[in-house]
């Protein structure tokens, strides 16, 4: 029977690159999303409920990428590259609308009723756009590549982030305006927002004009073999019910790490910039041009996370056992977040951003190389990994609704939270040894 062949670096690097564009996208929304609201006039203890949303978005989109895909097939379109460019066309148009809810005249209220839908199609185009990437390495890889095709992902999307994050600090550099009036965002995240959907949609170009899909036929027969593998000579379609079984037990012991890790970060997006601008340039006023300047300098600092993200990314497969891999890069990650509210200095506050990115950088390879082995052989891997996207979105929504009351019973310091999301990440390291990582038991 024949079995998915190995792939060539530039293969494995087309089938994920444009993802380098989607995490632009990306970045630029997780940066700059709290910066937007606060500047149209949110308190402190509302922004974490602006961030319900992009999850919530997710939490339905992705599941239905993955059920409605794995049914898909359109000749040369193959079936997850058709919502990829459904997804990312979408984006292109939101990207250009969001950045300006407050320069329409409208009202405080009005101008945030228009972020918030906004942002949900920002969020549900770009997570249409981001689900194929994961899909098309379930399907075209085979289990001994799959690691490091993660790891290209993974780079790829480090990468995507470092040049979304330090758009704002760079168009302000070359003298777009970081100010704005009242209520207004300023012009630097707008032309941020504007060249980043530019560079999204030709990257997706450049992946659907390079990376064709397995026909289905050959997708059934690289599952028979991989299905007749694990359960001996005889030929199978799909998988044993013993291999299901242990695919979600691998399923939902790595979601309950997920748990504590997206909610982690949750809390860095959504407090970072309060933080900062709080403890480095002591303004808690969004319309000061030090709150702004803030703004610019949190995207340095996320990039300088994605930069530790790329180069720990190099070093996770060199692991021999992935868990402690796993385990070390949050627990590291941890002490990162724990370091932030005690450091005064701009500057000194690369060490621990730098360390925050060998946890992402694991959370972005480590879960998906694990489930998707456990799922190799189904002929519903784009449906699982749509669901499993759930693991991702639940932890977000589940932090976001409680972080005002959480900031209020932390004396309504930002900072505290960036405490909180450092034990987070530690316990999150503690369930990694939990996960039963053997493809059959």
């Amino acid at each position: 029977m024949k079995t998915k062949p190995d792939l060539k670096f530039n293969q494995l690097w087309n089938i994920s690159f444009g993802f380098f564009g989607v995490q632009i996208a990306y970045a630029l929304q997780s940066a700059n999303i709290s910066r937007i609201f606060a500047t149209l006039g949110a308190d402190p203890h509302n922004l974490s409920y602006f961030w319900i949303l992009p999850p919530l978005m997710g939490m339905v989109v992705q599941p239905l990428v993955g059920y409605f895909s794995d049914k898909t097939w359109l000749g040369r379109w193959g079936r997850r590259i058709p919502y990829l460019l459904i997804g990312a066309a979408a984006a292109v148009i939101v990207m250009c609308l969001l950045p300006n809810a407050g320069s329409f005249g409208l009202t405080i209220a009005g101008a945030m009723i228009f972020g918030l839908i906004a942002l949900m199609f920002l969020d549900t185009s770009i997570n249409m756009a981001m689900q194929p990437f994961k899909m098309m390495v379930g399907d075209m890889v085979n289990e001994k590549q799959k690691a490091k095709a993660y790891s290209i992902q993974s780079f790829l999307c480090n990468a995507g982030s470092l040049v979304g994050y330090i758009f704002p600090f760079l168009f302000t550099a070359i003298g777009i305006a970081n100010v704005a009036p009242e209520g207004v965002v300023p012009d630097s995240v707008k032309w941020s927002f504007y060249v980043g959907a530019a560079i999204l949609i030709l990257c997706v170009i450049y992946t659907i004009s390079h990376v064709k899909e397995y026909t289905p036929a050959e997708m059934a027969e690289f599952n028979a073999a991989a299905n007749a593998e694990g359960q001996g000579e005889q030929a199978a379609t799909e998988m044993s019910p013993a291999q299901k079984k242990h695919a979600y037990k691998v399923f939902f012991e790595v979601g309950l790490v997920q748990f504590f890790c997206w909610a982690a970060f949750m809390y860095m997006w959504t407090y970072t910039n309060g933080t900062i601008a709080d403890t480095v340039w002591n303004t808690t006023d969004t319309a000061s041009e030090g709150y702004q300047t803030a703004g610019n300098w949190v995207g340095i600092l996320f990039a300088v996370q994605a930069i530790g993200s790329v180069l720990w990314a190099v070093v996770l497969p060199q692991f021999k056992n992935i868990k402690v891999a796993y385990a070390l890069s949050l627990v590291i990650g941890g002490i990162g977040f724990a370091m932030v509210p005690y450091i005064h200095n701009q500057y000194m506050l690369f060490v621990p951003y730098f360390l925050i990115g060998f946890a992402w950088a694991a959370m972005l390879a480590m879960p998906f190389t694990m489930v998707t082995n456990a799922f190799e052989g189904s002929s519903r891997m784009g449906t699982a990994l749509g669901l499993f996207n759930c693991t991702i979105c639940i932890p977000q929504i589940v932090a976001a609704a409680l972080g005002g009351v959480l900031l209020a019973a932390m004396g309504s310091v930002q900072g505290n939270m960036l405490l909180l999301a450092g034990i987070l990440l530690v316990v999150g390291a503690v369930c990694v040894f939990i996960i039963e990582d053997k493809k059959h038991k």
